[in-house]
């Protein structure tokens, strides 16, 4: 009788630990059910990531959407620490730099914030309270910030943060290139050796000179569009060729690390929301704002 018990016992703990494993839910929104959305929506705290890539050249070595598989790397492994809903695929940022090369797909100004402006408004619409761009993409690093800012221009029932990442930190492995490391260079390339090494060819990265062409000269504090086009046409910035995954893991472990930090400091954030509404109020009324 004693035997039976303990086998009820020992079965009753494999149902549980199969049920608590089969109910864990995905971080990806796409893999969820309506109501197991329901539920991660509440266990994260209306705490959603969006990571913001790119389709565009990354050199003769590294895939079109380089930037949206390194950034979804990073936020999906910092939503697996602390837990939040990752949005799908968002590849439609600025990259009117790139239109001269094969595979860019890029957007109108007014189109990208529009696009932007109602997929954050849908997904606050499904419970997603607290947005945190994490952005993949140098050429996003002007429109976020704008686009954040933005959101004081009418009244929202949530907050739109702006993360920035896949940035080389002191420390860790030594680089082997002295260089300019821009775009699809040492730091990027060895990021992707890690989120995806299957669609690394190293062996290509020679190919074409990532090499800074210097035909534009101008002041350090005057800008022009054309800047980019002008030190590197091949739209390659860098030498991907001497990439390390040891390199990519610390780069990556670094930025996964600054994502979980930032997620869990929005998580604790009570007071931005707030201070948006204070400020929508007084907007309507700045006459009767006290000097």
């Amino acid at each position: 009788m004693k035997r039976a018990t303990f086998c009820c016992f020992v079965l009753s703990l494999m149902v549980t630990s199969f049920t608590k494993a089969q109910s864990k839910l995905s971080v990806k929104w796409e893999e969820l059910t309506a109501a197991d959305f329901r539920d991660a929506i509440q266990q994260s705290k209306g705490t959603c990531l969006l990571p913001f890539g790119i389709l565009e050249k990354h050199g003769p070595h590294l895939p079109l959407g380089t930037d949206l598989l390194n950034v979804r790397y990073a936020s999906l492994h910092a939503a697996a620490q602390e837990y939040a809903v990752v949005f799908p695929e968002f590849y439609f940022g600025q990259i009117l730099e790139a239109k001269h090369e094969p595979g860019t797909v890029a957007y109108s100004l007014e189109l990208q914030l529009k696009l932007l402006q109602e997929t954050t408004d849908e997904m606050a619409r499904n419970g997603c309270k607290k947005i945190v761009i994490v952005n993949g993409h140098g050429g996003n690093e002007h429109l976020l910030p704008y686009f954040a800012q933005a959101q004081l221009d009418h009244p929202h029932d949530y907050v739109v943060y702006v993360l920035a990442g896949g940035r080389s930190l002191p420390g860790g492995p030594p680089k082997k290139s002295t260089g300019i490391d821009y775009h699809a260079g040492e730091n990027e390339t060895s990021n992707t050796m890690v989120s995806r090494p299957d669609l690394v060819h190293l062996d290509r990265s020679a190919r074409e000179s990532g090499a800074d062409q210097k035909r534009v000269t101008l002041p350090d504090n005057v800008y022009t569009g054309i800047w980019w086009y002008a030190r590197f046409p091949n739209h390659y910035s860098g030498d991907g060729s001497v990439a390390t995954k040891e390199l990519g893991e610390w780069n990556m472990n670094n930025w996964i690390t600054a994502t979980v930090e930032t997620i869990r400091a929005v998580k604790a954030d009570d007071q931005s929301l707030k201070l948006q509404n204070e400020f929508y109020e007084k907007s309507k009324h700045p006459l009767d704002t006290r000097p």
